[in-house]
C-alpha cells in the first residue's frame, strides 16, 4: 500500500508540509503506523503535485524512497504552494518500480494518487478498462492498478462528471468487478479535495484557512480526526464533508 495526503490552504514551502512536521509523509515512509497488512514500508518511490497559481499542475516523482533523494529536499524547500497532493510508494508485487508509476497522476490541471490495489489485476478490471479509448491505454504512465484508476476518472471527469460524482462512483464499479481491493483514492482541483476510504485508514484536519487529507495524522495532534471506513470526504478550506459510501456486496 502506500501513504498520501491533500493539502489546500495559504501557500506553504513543500519541506515545511512534508518533510519537516512531526511524523511527516518523510518519516511515514519507514515508519507508518496503520498500514492494515499492506506493507512495512513505502519505499518504492515518492511524488509530489502542487497547483500553480495559473491552474496549472507541476510535479516531482522518483523511484526511490523520500529519504534517500537529496535533490528534492532542496526543491522542497523552495517550491510553495497552497494546494498539494503528495504519495510515498509501496508497490503491489508484481508491479513495477519507476517514477511513472508514482502518485499523483496527472493531466494538467488535476492531480489524482491511489492508497491501496485493485484485488484480482488486470483481469479483474479488464471490463472497465475495455471503456477506454485505445490511445488512452496505450498511453497509461505506467501498466499499474493507479494508472488505470487514474485513466478511468479522467474518463468520468472529460465527460462533464463533478468530481464528488465521480470518485465514488469509480469506487463502486472497482469494488463491484474486484472484491477485496483497497480503494483510498485522492483528487484535487486545487480549489476542491475529493478522498475516499475503502478498507485503509484516512484522517482530516480542518484549520481556520485550511485543510490536510491524510492516511496518517502529521504534526500537531489537535484537530485530526479519522474518517470512517467507506466514506468519502469532500473538503475546501471552507467546509469539509463526510458521506458514507454506498454499501456494496463482497
Amino acid at each position: 500500500m502506500c501513504r498520501h495526503l491533500g493539502y489546500l490552504g495559504p501557500e506553504v514551502a513543500l519541506a515545511d508540509l512534508l518533510l519537516e512536521p512531526d511524523h511527516a509523509l518523510l518519516e511515514q515512509t519507514w515508519a507508518p503506523t496503520d498500514m492494515r497488512g499492506g506493507g512495512t514500508v513505502n519505499a518504492d518511490g515518492f511524488g509530489v503535485g502542487w497547483h500553480r497559481a495559473d491552474g496549472t499542475t507541476a510535479r516531482y516523482r522518483a523511484a526511490v524512497p523520500m529519504w534517500t533523494d537529496t535533490s528534492f529536499r532542496d526543491v522542497a524547500r523552495e517550491v510553495h504552494s497552497g494546494a498539494v497532493v503528495a504519495a510515498v510508494r509501496s508497490a503491489t508485487v508484481g508491479m513495477p518500480v519507476v517514477a511513472e508509476a508514482c502518485a499523483p497522476f496527472t493531466d494538467g490541471t488535476r492531480l489524482f494518487s491511489h492508497n491501496g490495489r485493485v484485488a484480482g489485476w488486470p483481469d479483474s478490471v479488464a471490463k472497465p478498462a475495455a471503456r477506454l479509448d485505445v490511445v488512452d491505454l496505450l498511453s497509461l504512465e505506467a501498466v499499474t492498478d493507479s494508472a488505470l484508476l487514474w485513466a478511468l476518472l479522467r474518463q468520468r471527469l472529460l465527460a462533464g462528471a463533478d468530481p464528488e460524482v465521480a470518485v465514488p462512483e469509480l469506487v463502486g464499479e472497482v469494488a463491484d468487478a474486484a472484491p477485496g481491493s483497497r480503494l483510498n483514492l485522492l483528487y484535487s482541483d486545487g480549489a476542491r479535495l475529493v478522498a475516499t476510504t475503502w478498507t485503509h485508514s484516512l484522517w482530516v484536519r480542518q484549520e481556520p484557512a485550511a485543510v490536510t487529507v491524510a492516511s496518517e495524522p502529521f504534526g500537531a495532534r489537535e484537530g485530526w480526526r479519522a474518517v470512517p471506513d467507506r466514506s468519502v470526504v469532500v473538503a475546501s478550506v471552507h467546509d469539509v464533508q463526510v458521506r458514507p459510501l454506498a454499501e456494496r456486496g463482497e
